[in-house]
């Protein structure tokens, strides 16, 4: 069957543009710092975003768990969203590996963190607590973006109180196409930032942590350790330099797909609590009736990420066109259980 597939903007197909790109790309060995493609692409990315320097890693899961074993010592302690990716979704690869305590903290519904609960969750130096050293933030969250005013509000926080900032950007530029701002503007109060290519980008693998040189130079060596380290990497490197070329304006297109998404939901008997925010659509199904919307969305051939919970998010992309909205509200709207 012809599915639209709304369950992550991580099952995008390359472009053919994008796979001639690769085909062609220049490559060398990246463990000896040798492929010219992906040292292009850290460059480039390292300017675009206002660092010293970047670093290519195979997921964007590595590239936060090394970024967060660069900036912590065992028994040192980051604050972070109690839904945040890296909290939730990453195998609690800090604590795990890096022996660095969470320390998650409530999102306000706009995705931020209170700045008076993050500053309540910072230790006091003291032999019973561990060292708090990191406030780590996430752009978009669920969809949301993180206002600019918010972020350099934490900035001045933090650095009052001696933290450093990461923010996860998976979708940074889906943030940055919202506000209609520079990503720059947002990564400026930053001390490290991982992007992830292989979301509403579009490549096939691939995340950039952005630095300064010596917290790259650390991230390089817990790369290795994590078993990150690739050789001809820059073929790989060569989609996400095409994404940066063609692939970041277009964002816009996804989230106006989304906002029609939403809208024609809106008023559905059996669709509950419609949200929109950039590329991503919320909704809600009674619990009960679950099993049945499950069976009903595959029979018309719409994969949703259909769980135990009544929330569900639906994610556009760049494989997703205006006929493939079409579909999704009509099979939505038929769903009688």
């Amino acid at each position: 069957m012809n599915w639209i597939d709304l369950r992550s903007d991580t099952v995008t197909q390359p472009t053919p543009a994008m796979r001639e790109a690769m085909a062609r790309a220049e490559v060398g060995d990246d463990v000896y710092g040798e492929d010219p493609t992906v040292n292009a692409l850290q460059r480039r990315l390292a300017v675009k975003l206002g660092f010293e320097d970047a670093l290519l890693l195979p997921s964007g899961t590595q590239a936060n768990l090394c970024a967060l074993m660069s900036h912590c010592q065992r028994g040192d302690e980051y604050l972070v969203g109690m839904q945040a990716h890296t909290y939730q979704y990453e195998g609690g690869g800090a604590a795990v590996l890096g022996s660095i305590q969470p320390q998650p903290i409530v999102h306000a519904e706009d995705g931020t963190l209170p700045l008076e609960a993050i500053e309540g969750a910072i230790k006091p130096l003291d032999p019973h607590f561990a060292r708090t050293r990191l406030l780590c933030l996430e752009n978009t969250w669920h969809g949301r973006a993180l206002p600019v005013e918010y972020l350099r509000d934490a900035h001045i926080l933090c650095k009052r109180h001696g933290l450093a900032m990461h923010l996860d950007g998976a979708r940074l530029f889906n943030a940055a196409v919202a506000l209609d701002l520079p990503a720059r503007d947002i990564t400026q109060y930053f001390d490290s930032v991982s992007v992830c290519f292989s979301k509403g980008l579009g490549a096939p693998v691939g995340s950039v942590l952005c630095g300064s040189k010596a917290l790259i130079e650390q991230a390089r060596r817990w790369r290795k350790v994590c078993g990150g380290g690739m050789r001809q990497a820059g073929i790989l490197a060569a989609a996400c330099l095409h994404a940066l070329d063609h692939h970041i304006e277009r964002l816009a297109q996804d989230h106006a797909r989304a906002a029609r998404l939403a809208e024609g939901l809106r008023g559905v008997a059996t669709i509950e609590h419609v949200s929109q925010h950039t590329n991503m659509v919320f909704i809600e199904v009674a619990p009960a009736h679950l099993g049945a919307f499950k069976a009903h969305m595959d029979a018309a051939a719409v994969k949703l990420s259909i769980g135990y919970v009544p929330n569900i998010r639906m994610v556009v992309h760049l494989d997703i066109d205006d006929a493939g909205i079409d579909r999704a509200i009509a099979a939505l709207r038929a769903f009688a259980p």
